[in-house]
C-alpha cells in the first residue's frame, strides 16, 4: 500500500478514527495499531507478514532469556543466535539468488557442469529496514541499555508499525517503546502539523521526484547517446535532486502520519547537500541508517580509538558494507567504493593538516561544498544505471559539445528550480509556513489541502512511481 494511493487514503481515517476511539485503553490502541500494520504491509503480499512475526517472535524470547541470564558466556550466545537469525534471513532473501548465480559462473567458468537452481524468492519490501530494527532491539538488551518487554504485542508492534515499516526511519527501541506505554494526546496544532507535512512529503515525491523521474531522468538513463551533454549533467544533477526528494518524502509522510497517533520518530535528513565534506553530508543523509552503522558496526569495531590505520580500515568496512546492504549488483559496490575512497582521503588530509576551523571564508565553504556535492552527484550514476556499462555512458556522455537543450521543457526547469529553492530554505522558514498554517481558520487550511491536491494531480501526467528505498 503506497503512501500515495487511493488504498492509503481510505486506510488512514478509517485506522485514525478506530486508534482514538479507544486510545484510552493501552491494549485496545496497540492491538489497533499491529491489526492496521499488518493490513498495511499485506497490502502489497500476504506472505512476507510471516517473516516479520517469525523475527518478532525469536527475538521477543530471546531478550527475554537474556534478560534473565547472568552468565556472560550463555548472553554471547544469545545475542549472536539473534545476530546470526536476522542476517541469515536477510542474507537468504536479499542475496541468494545473487550467491547461487555467481557459483554457476565461477563453475562454469572453470568447466565444471554443476548448475544449482535458484531459490526464486521474491524479496519482501522493507526486510532490510525490519532487520536493522529486530537487531537494534537485542543488542540494546544485551548491553543493558534497555530492558527486555514482557509484552509479545509490544515488541512486534515496534517492528511493524505501519508508518515506517517499509522504508524507514529506523526507530529504535529504546525511542520508540516508552511511547507505547502512554496515552497518546493529540496536542493543539498537532494534527494540523502533521497533516502538513505529510502534504509536504506528497508534493516532494509527486511534483518533484517522480516529475523529474518520468520527464527526464529515466529517458536520459536509457539513452544517453540521444541526448545533448548539457540535458545528461541536467539529467545527472536531477536524478540527485530525486533520489533525495524521494527518500525524505517517505520519511516526511511517515513522521507526519506517526505523529497523527501521538508518537514522535526522529528527522532522518537535514539537508544533505549544503554539506561542506563528505562527513558532514553522511551526518545528514538517513541520518537513522548513519546512526545505526556507527552504533552497531563501526563503534563495536573500534572506531576511532585504536590507531589510525584501524581507523581507516573501520571506515572502509562500514561504508563497503553500507553499500552491499543496498543490494547485490556491483554498481552499488562501486559507489560505496567511491565513497569510502573519498573519506579516507579526507580523515589522511584532516590528520595531516586538522580539521576545517568555524569561521572559513565563505568562498572556501562554497567550494568545498561544491567538490563535495560534485562527488555524490556523479556517485549517483551508477545508483541508478541499469549496470556498470551504462553508467559509464552516462558519464561520458556528460562530455558531449554543445549547449541545446530542446528536452528540457519548462516544466522540468520549474520542477528543479522549486527542488533547489525547498533544499536552501531554512528550517525557520519552514516553521513559519507550519505555524502560518495551524493559525489559518479551517476554511482556509481545508482550502490549502484541495488546491495542494489539485495543484498534484495538474502536474501528475503520468503514472506515479514507487518509492526508490523500497528495492532495499
Amino acid at each position: 500500500m503506497l503512501f500515495h494511493s487511493a488504498q492509503f487514503l481510505l486506510f488512514l481515517p478509517i485506522v485514525y478514527v478506530i486508534y482514538w476511539l479507544v486510545h484510552e485503553r493501552a491494549r485496545a490502541r496497540k492491538v489497533t495499531l499491529f491489526v492496521a500494520s499488518m493490513v498495511f504491509y499485506m497490502a502489497w503480499n500476504p506472505a512476507p507478514v510471516i517473516l516479520i512475526l517469525y523475527l518478532s517472535t525469536v527475538d521477543y524470547w530471546l531478550a527475554r532469556l537474556m534478560e534473565r541470564t547472568v552468565a556472560p558466556s550463555k548472553r554471547q550466545l544469545l545475542v549472536f543466535l539473534s545476530v546470526s537469525n536476522n542476517l541469515s534471513v536477510l542474507g537468504v532473501f536479499k542475496y541468494g539468488d545473487w550467491i547461487i548465480r555467481s557459483l554457476n559462473d565461477y563453475l562454469s567458468f572453470i568447466g565444471i557442469e554443476i548448475i544449482y537452481p535458484e531459490l526464486g524468492l521474491v524479496y519482501p519490501v522493507g526486510l532490510s529496514f525490519i532487520v536493522f530494527q529486530t537487531l537494534s532491539y537485542t543488542v540494546d538488551v544485551y548491553r543493558g541499555d534497555i530492558e527486555s518487554r514482557r509484552s509479545w504485542l509490544d515488541v512486534s508492534l515496534y517492528i511493524s508499525f505501519f508508518p515506517q515499516v517499509v522504508a524507514g526511519p529506523i526507530v529504535r527501541a529504546s525511542d520508540f517503546l516508552p511511547q507505547l506505554d502512554r496515552v497518546p494526546v493529540l496536542k493543539p496544532g498537532q494534527g494540523e502539523r502533521a497533516l502538513f507535512r505529510i502534504l509536504t512529503g506528497m508534493f516532494k515525491k509527486l511534483v518533484i521526484a517522480d516529475y523529474l523521474a518520468a520527464n527526464l531522468v529515466t529517458r536520459v538513463f536509457t539513452d544517453p547517446e540521444n541526448y545533448s551533454g548539457l540535458e545528461n549533467i541536467v539529467a545527472v544533477f536531477s536524478y540527485t535532486l530525486q533520489i533525495y526528494y524521494d527518500f525524505s518524502a517517505y520519511s516526511d509522510i511517515a513522521i507526519g502520519v506517526a505523529a497523527l497517533f501521538g508518537f514522535t520518530l526522529r528527522e532522518n535528513f537535514d539537508k544533505p547537500y549544503l554539506a561542506t565534506n563528505l562527513f558532514e553530508f553522511w551526518r545528514r543523509w538517513h541520518i537513522s541508517l548513519g546512526r545505526w552503522l556507527f552504533d552497531y558496526l563501526y563503534r563495536p569495531l573500534g572506531g576511532n580509538r585504536i590507531s589510525r590505520p584501524i581507523t581507516l580500515w573501520n571506515l572502509w568496512v562500514v561504508m563497503l558494507l553500507g553499500s552491499v546492504w543496498h543490494g547485490a549488483d556491483w554498481r552499488f559496490v562501486v559507489w560505496g567504493v567511491i565513497h569510502g575512497i573519498v573519506l579516507l582521503g579526507n580523515r589522511i588530509w584532516w590528520w595531516q593538516f586538522g580539521k576545517p576551523k568555524p569561521g572559513r571564508p565563505i568562498w572556501q565553504l562554497l567550494l568545498t561544498g561544491f567538490l563535495t556535492f560534485l562527488i555524490v552527484m556523479e556517485a549517483r550514476i551508477v545508483f541508478n544505471a541499469s549496470d556498470i556499462e551504462v553508467a559509464w555512458r552516462v558519464f561520458c556522455a556528460q562530455f558531449k559539445g554543445g549547449l541545446q537543450a530542446p528536452n528540457l521543457s519548462w516544466q522540468v526547469c520549474l520542477s528543479i528550480a522549486a527542488a533547489i529553492g525547498g533544499h536552501v530554505m531554512t528550517h525557520m522558514h519552514y516553521e513559519t509556513m507550519v505555524r502560518a498554517y495551524i493559525r489559518s481558520p479551517r476554511w482556509a487550511q481545508i482550502g490549502i489541502l484541495v488546491s495542494s491536491g489539485l495543484l498534484i494531480k495538474w502536474a501528475m501526467d503520468f503514472e506515479a512511481q514507487p518509492f526508490i528505498y523500497f528495492q532495499f
